[in-house]
């Protein structure tokens, strides 16, 4: 079998820490044959690291998405420039997995799946937070119907002081946004997709800038080092209440910076019959005999797992079961484990927090 030849757009943090390791464990299917980056120095490394014998470096884009031998990109770019890059690659032919978020805004979104439908290309985003073992357990437990009619979910990706402080993260024209579109996209995702619930009847938010822009130096605490007031542009927490048109409640809650003991990243699910979270270890609660019963979960290792693999860190293990689902579905052999359409729920509910924290207003959907 022909191997196909996949392209890498933007060789930066996330391409180094989850993109590349992972689809090199698919060199029995896939070729690693284009890096591009605007740092030229970037996408050499990456090619000499990862490329297979023949392998091309660029820094325009545009150049790498003119070889007709390119089959599929990775975009993992800055997100405003997802919505460009994704689509002009479709326009060439080429499937795309782009990294979360989709894009920086709603209308982009909306153009990427557009693009997507009509020319016929395979369109994912990497949320690869569903492929953690606590994570897929939860979906699996809800999927058998123990939590009954689940109306309310709280969805938390809370840092008190985690700001970060490399790339290009607190730069509003690069990324659109601030802990909302980075770290609450990964738990609105995870949510949205355990509830299966996607049908959305209007979102109220606030966004806060309070700490970022003015913490003095020896106020800040920040696990990643200190950062630059006068170049942070985003807002640092922000919170979401998301009606659902079957009357469900989603409470969203993130930030890099608050003065909170952090409760980390989880998901609350409260149904008719019970419920569960995953703030520690999977938790189920029921009543059972007439008395509260609570009860952990057992987890697992992420499907999708070549055996080899189920002892490496957790934290390289899903975007190995990320690579290997879209390899197989470029190959024909399986479907996309985020499709292009939940994805774009995910934006537009980001994006309507951000214009009713701007307006002061409910944003409702159609």
């Amino acid at each position: 079998m022909k191997k196909l030849k996949i392209g890498f757009i933007g060789c930066g943090g996330i391409a180094f820490d989850k993109h590349l390791p992972g689809m090199a464990t698919q060199t029995d299917k896939i070729d690693m044959y284009a890096f591009c980056d605007i740092i030229a120095e970037r996408a050499e490394e990456a090619r000499q690291k990862y490329g297979c014998t023949d392998a091309k470096m660029y820094t325009d884009y545009h150049e790498l998405l003119e070889d007709p031998e390119i089959y599929a990109v990775h975009v993992l770019t800055p997100n405003v420039k997802h919505c460009e890059i994704s689509c002009a690659a479709m326009e060439a032919g080429k499937h795309v997995i782009c990294e979360k978020p989709m894009a920086a805004t709603a209308a982009d979104a909306k153009k990427m799946l557009d693009t997507s439908k009509r020319t016929g290309k395979l369109l994912t985003i990497g949320y690869q937070y569903r492929h953690f073992d606590a994570n897929r357990a939860m979906k699996d437990y809800v999927s058998t119907g123990a939590l009954g009619d689940i109306y309310y979910a709280e969805t938390t990706a809370i840092r008190r002081r985690g700001i970060p402080t490399w790339g290009v993260f607190t730069n509003k024209a690069e990324q659109g946004g601030g802990p909302l579109i980075d770290i609450a996209t990964h738990s609105l995702d995870l949510t949205l997709w355990m509830m299966n619930n996607y049908e959305v009847e209007s979102v109220t938010g606030v966004s806060f800038a309070k700490i970022g822009k003015y913490a003095a130096p020896d106020e800040m605490g920040n696990d990643f080092g200190a950062w630059n007031p006068a170049k942070y542009e985003v807002e640092d927490s922000a919170f979401g209440f998301v009606r659902m048109k079957n009357g469900a409640l989603i409470n969203l809650r993130c930030s890099w910076a608050l003065n909170m003991i952090a409760p980390g990243g989880s998901v609350l699910l409260c149904g008719t019959k019970g419920g569960l979270d995953n703030s520690d270890g999977v938790r189920a609660n029921h009543v059972v005999a007439n008395r509260q019963v609570d009860s952990k979960i057992a987890t697992r290792a992420p499907r999708f797992m070549p055996s080899n693999l189920i002892d490496r860190n957790p934290m390289v293990m899903p975007n190995v079961a990320e690579a290997e689902i879209w390899v197989n579905a470029l190959l024909g052999k399986g479907g996309l484990f985020v499709t292009a359409e939940q994805a774009y729920t995910v934006t537009r509910i980001l994006d309507a927090i951000y214009q009713s924290s701007a307006t002061g207003k409910t944003v409702y959907f159609d």
